[in-house]
Parts: structure tokens; C-alpha cells; sequence
């Protein structure tokens, strides 16, 4: 206790310590996360505009679209100031709000992620049920009840690690706060009460994808069933997407999580960071509107595209 040190902010690292690399990494980040959040408004405001599309499906990946863009803020704003001004440093508050909000966003956009699957269990293998199932009421409070039940969690683990005494200095091998680099600094035996909630939240994630596994094995030999002139394509074209989101959520996030600590500062932790915390926002939009035939419409309708393409048409006919 009495090598503890009073820590009032932590260093974060960089991904260099030459000025014209830091100005290009800026400008790296800023276009991921512009092309985040225009793909992730267009998304929602052609959902919300178009009313077709007021359905269970295309209100949770409204919601999906808001994790997204907090996910991608809360890890990407204060890396992008500090290239700017040529710094490292994060106060104390905001490396707690960072790890706050990150786990709000992530765990919340595991937990959507699940609910849809089942949206998806119940469209394919019980469409007659589908309405008194997933009406309007049901569909509110799942995401209320995901929003709540996700903030009250993620303030207890927020507490729990800072609870924590870091007597290993204040630099954070990482390009934001994240819990297992700031884990290396603590005390070695003060830590294993966050060890604990760290080994119940991968359970719990354990737990959504099983589940989440088991609705598409049973959404699948349902889909097998279907006979191809019936909408079995259509079937799979609103599954596909969410399924491949599904999927670089898990493995990007697996992919960094279980990858051997080191001890040192290593560009390898700032590179597998990236998967996870930046890629997903840009990529999900991009699977949804590729994948999905009444997004793209939806699209074509907000940004005039398909106006403009039957104008085209009449013009070189003419």
C-alpha cells in the first residue's frame, strides 16, 4: 500500500513517436470514423423515414447503429486529440468514463445482437406467433430492459476496477483505457475481485452465444425446409447479415481478449485493438445495406441515388 502512488492521469500509448506518422494515424481515424458515423445515420434515419420498415428487425439495428457510434467514440476521440496536440495523457475521470462507456456499448451490443437473434428465431420458426410475440410493447421493453440491466452492470464493473490499487505506474499499453492493460498496473493481489467479474462477464458472453448459436441451428433446418419458390433467399438474405456481424463481433473480440499478455509496450496490442473497437462500427452498416434488399432501397430513396438513375436513364434515351 505504501508504494501506492496518487494517480491523477494515465499515459495511453501511441502508435508512434514521429509527428508526421501521429498526423497520419490522425487522418487514419478521422475517415474511419466519419465513414462510421455517415454509414451509421444513414442507417438510421432511412429506417426511421421509411415506415415499411418499422418492424422489430430494423428497430433493434436502429439501437445497434447507436452502440456503434458510441462504441467507435468512446475509443477513437481522445486518440485522435492527443496525435493532435502531441500528448499521451487521459485524466483519471476520463479514463473511468472510457471504461464505463465502453463496456456500456459493447456489452449492450452483444446483448442486441442476442435479442435479434431470437427476432430471427421467432420471423423463420414461428411466423403465425410472430405478432403477438414480437409486438411493439414487447419489442420496447426488451430493449429497455437490455439498456438498464447494461448500465447497472457496467457501473459495478467500472467500480470494481478502479476500486483496485495501482501501485505499477500509470502507463496504459493501449491507445484507450482498456481493463486488462490497466489490470498489469495493479497491486498483484488486489485485483482478483475484477479477475472475478472479468471470468462472469465471459460467461455471460459465453451464454449470449449459445444461445445465439442454438436460434440459428434451429433457424436453419428451417430454412432447409422451405421450398426455394416459397422465400427461402429471402429467408436467408435477413439472417445472413446479422449472422456475419455476429461473427466479427465474436472473433474480434475473442481475438483480442485471449491473446497472451506482455509485459512491455508492443504494437500487437495496439493492432488487435482495432478489430474489435473500430471495425465493427464501420463494417456493420456496410453487411446490413449489402445484404439486406429493403435497406438498400430504403438508401436509394433517402439519398435520391435511385431518382437520379432513372433520370439518367430518361436522358440517354431521350
Amino acid at each position: 500500500m505504501s508504494n501506492q502512488t496518487n494517480i491523477t492521469e494515465f499515459l495511453l500509448l501511441g502508435f508512434s513517436d514521429v509527428r508526421e506518422l501521429q498526423i497520419l494515424h490522425f487522418l487514419v481515424f478521422l475517415v474511419l470514423y466519419l465513414a462510421a458515423l455517415t454509414e451509421n445515420l444513414l442507417i438510421i434515419t432511412s429506417i426511421a423515414l421509411d415506415h415499411h420498415l418499422h418492424s422489430p428487425m430494423y428497430f433493434f439495428l436502429i439501437n445497434l447503429s447507436i452502440l456503434d457510434l458510441g462504441t467507435i467514440s468512446v475509443t477513437i476521440h481522445k486518440s485522435m486529440a492527443n496525435y493532435l496536440m502531441n500528448t499521451r495523457s487521459i485524466s483519471y475521470s476520463g479514463c473511468v468514463t472510457q471504461v464505463f462507456s465502453l463496456v456500456l456499448f459493447a456489452v449492450s451490443d452483444f446483448v442486441l445482437l442476442t435479442v435479434m437473434a431470437y427476432d430471427r428465431y421467432v420471423t423463420i420458426c414461428k411466423p403465425l406467433h410472430y405478432e403477438a410475440i414480437m409486438n411493439r410493447k414487447a419489442c420496447v421493453q426488451m430493449a429497455a430492459s437490455a439498456w438498464i440491466s447494461v448500465i447497472v452492470y457496467s457501473s459495478l464493473h467500472t467500480r470494481s476496477t478502479f476500486a483496485i490499487f495501482f501501485c505499477g505506474g500509470n502507463e496504459v499499453n493501449q491507445f484507450f483505457c482498456e481493463i486488462p492493460q490497466l489490470l498489469k498496473l495493479a497491486c498483484s493481489d488486489m485485483y482478483l475481485g475484477e479477475v472475478e467479474v472479468l471470468i462472469f462477464s465471459a460467461c455471460l458472453g459465453l451464454s449470449c452465444f449459445v444461445f445465439i448459436i442454438l436460434s440459428y441451428i434451429q433457424i436453419f433446418q428451417t430454412v432447409l425446409r422451405i421450398p426455394p419458390e416459397q422465400g427461402r433467399h429471402k429467408a436467408l438474405s435477413t439472417c445472413l447479415p446479422h449472422l456475419i456481424v455476429v461473427s466479427l463481433s465474436v472473433s474480434t473480440g475473442i481475438f483480442a481478449y485471449l491473446k497472451p499478455p506482455s509485459s512491455s509496450p508492443s504494437g500487437l496490442d495496439l493492432l488487435v485493438a482495432v478489430p474489435y473497437s473500430i471495425l465493427p462500427p464501420v463494417m456493420n452498416p456496410i453487411i446490413y445495406s449489402m445484404r439486406n434488399k429493403e435497406i438498400k432501397a430504403s438508401l436509394k430513396k433517402l439519398t435520391g441515388w435511385g431518382l437520379f438513375s432513372k433520370n439518367k436513364i430518361s436522358i440517354f434515351l431521350l
